[in-house]
């Protein structure tokens, strides 16, 4: 249940986040605004380490495989693809969207066994509920 609840805070951040991200963006420009985000969250990274136990951050030269640490690149390009979404096609609509991607492109990783996630079986049901969200998609338009 804490996993479900955590999500659910998760995708009103992330609703949120990219309504204001947008907002900066109109007032600044793209990466002024991206480096802006990125910049806050390290920075908010750094004082929940501080208080919270301070591990040991040469950690991630150990890190394997390496591609592994490009997460912050990826937030970049994600911070930059969700407020063009949202600037153009309106919260809702590129929230479903965006949505319905992860979806999709997470269930594929596990399909395949991607980038070390464990592989899972193909299953009509997933496949089905992307169809019929992807409908819904539609619908909403």
């Amino acid at each position: 249940m804490t996993g479900f609840i955590i999500a659910l805070i998760s995708g009103a951040l992330m609703s949120i986040q990219g309504v204001f991200n947008t907002g900066v963006t109109k007032q600044t420009s793209m990466w002024v605004s991206t480096g802006w985000v990125q910049l806050t969250a390290f920075l908010t990274c750094l004082i929940l380490w501080y208080f919270s136990g301070r591990e040991n951050i040469t950690g991630l030269f150990d890190v394997q495989p390496k591609y592994l640490l490009i997460g912050g690149v990826l937030g970049a390009f994600i911070t930059y693809t969700v407020v063009r979404s949202m600037g153009t096609l309106g919260p809702a609509k590129a929230a479903l969207i965006i949505v319905i991607s992860q979806i999709i492109v997470a269930y594929a990783i596990e399909l395949f066994g991607l980038f070390g996630v464990e592989k899972v079986g193909f299953e009509w049901k997933k496949l089905i509920g992307a169809v019929v969200a992807i409908i819904g998609i539609m619908i909403f338009n």
